[in-house]
C-alpha cells in the first residue's frame, strides 16, 4: 500500500481528490474533495458511506432528502471555523457553490445505518488548544464523538498548526482493540499556507512521520498542499509545520468498532512529554480561528 498520496495522484474528473475505501485498500475510511465553479451545482451520490459536508473555501447550498442548508463557508481553512452538514448513506446530494468558486471535502465512512440530514452550526464546534511550547496547536472537535453524535461509523476533526510547531505528538497509534485504543483507520488532508499564512501554497512544507514496532513501516515525509497519507495501523506523528508555513489537516477516521471512537496509545518511549506540558506556557498564536474569523 502506498501511504502518501502526493497532490494530482488521487484527482479524478477535475476534482482534486477522490479516495474511497476501497482506493485504499481498507474497509472504512474515505475522503473526496470537489471543486465547483461560481454558481455552479453538482450531486453527489454517497452510496454505502455517510459524509460530512465541510466547506474548505466558499460557501455552498446543500440539499438531500427534501431538507436543504446553507453554509456560510470560509475564505481559507485558515481564516474561519466553518459550519458543516451531515449527509447519510443512499443519498443523492446537490452542492451549490454560492457567490466565488467553491471547494468542499466530504470526509466518509462506509456504514450500515441511515440517519437523517443535518446541520452542524459553526457556533457550536469546540476549538480546543492542545500541547504547549513548541507542540501548542488547535484542533478543531467539529466532528468527534461526545461533540457530534449523529453519526454512524464517521469520525472527523480539523488542525492548525502554527508555523514551526509540531502536532500530533507524542506519536500515537489506534489499530488494535484494546483498553487503551479502538481499531481505526485514518486519513490526513493536508494543507499548508503560504507567507501570507492564510492562501494554500505549493510553496511551502511539512513533515509526516509514521513508523511500526517492529520496523516494518518506517518513513519520514515531505508533505506539501493538496496531499493525503493513508494510517492504515502503526505510530503516527509529529507533523511538523515547517518554519514560515501554517500546517492544516483534515482526520478522517473510521473503523470496525460498534461504537465510535478515536480512543488511541502513545508511543510508550515519548508519552513522558506530555508531564512537561502543565509546566510549559502555551504558543499565543493558538488558537488560530474561530466561527467569527482569526483570533491567533
Amino acid at each position: 500500500m502506498t501511504l502518501h498520496r502526493p497532490d494530482g495522484t488521487l484527482r479524478r474528473d477535475g476534482d482534486p481528490i477522490h479516495l474511497m475505501p476501497e482506493d485504499a485498500g481498507w474497509t472504512y475510511a474515505g475522503l473526496r474533495v470537489l471543486r465547483i465553479g461560481a454558481g455552479a451545482s453538482r450531486v453527489v451520490w454517497t452510496g454505502e458511506c455517510e459524509a460530512f459536508v465541510l466547506p474548505l473555501t466558499g460557501a455552498c447550498t446543500v440539499r438531500v432528502d427534501g431538507a436543504s442548508f446553507t453554509l456560510a463557508g470560509r475564505e481559507s481553512v485558515f481564516t474561519r471555523v466553518t459550519d458543516f452538514a451531515y449527509v447519510p448513506r443512499d443519498a443523492e446530494v446537490e452542492l451549490v457553490a454560492e457567490g466565488g468558486e467553491l471547494e468542499v471535502a466530504l470526509p466518509m465512512a462506509r456504514c450500515g445505518s441511515r440517519l437523517e440530514p443535518r446541520y452542524g452550526p459553526a457556533e457550536q464546534v469546540p476549538v480546543e488548544v492542545r500541547g504547549a511550547g513548541s507542540a501548542t496547536r488547535q484542533v478543531t472537535n467539529f466532528g468527534i464523538p461526545g461533540v457530534w453524535e449523529h453519526a454512524d461509523k464517521l469520525n472527523a476533526c480539523e488542525l492548525i498548526t502554527p508555523d514551526g510547531n509540531w502536532s500530533s505528538y507524542p506519536p500515537h497509534k489506534h489499530d488494535q482493540a484494546s483498553e487503551c485504543e479502538v481499531v481505526n483507520e485514518e486519513i490526513y488532508y493536508f494543507r499548508i499556507a503560504g507567507r501570507d499564512g492564510i492562501t494554500p501554497s505549493r510553496e511551502g512544507f511539512g513533515m509526516h512521520r509514521i513508523y511500526t514496532a517492529d520496523g516494518t513501516i518506517d518513513e519520514n515525509v515531505a508533505v506539501r498542499d493538496g496531499d493525503v497519507f493513508l494510517i492504515p495501523h502503526g505510530y503516527h506523528g509529529p507533523c511538523i509545520a515547517a518554519p514560515g508555513y501554517p500546517m492544516y489537516y483534515l482526520n478522517v477516521l473510521a473503523g470496525p468498532a460498534p461504537e465510535r471512537s478515536m480512543a488511541f496509545c502513545d508511543d510508550p518511549a515519548h508519552s513522558w512529554v506530555r508531564g512537561r506540558w502543565d509546566a510549559e506556557p502555551l504558543d499565543p498564536r493558538c488558537p488560530v480561528t474561530s466561527p467569527e474569523g482569526r483570533v491567533g
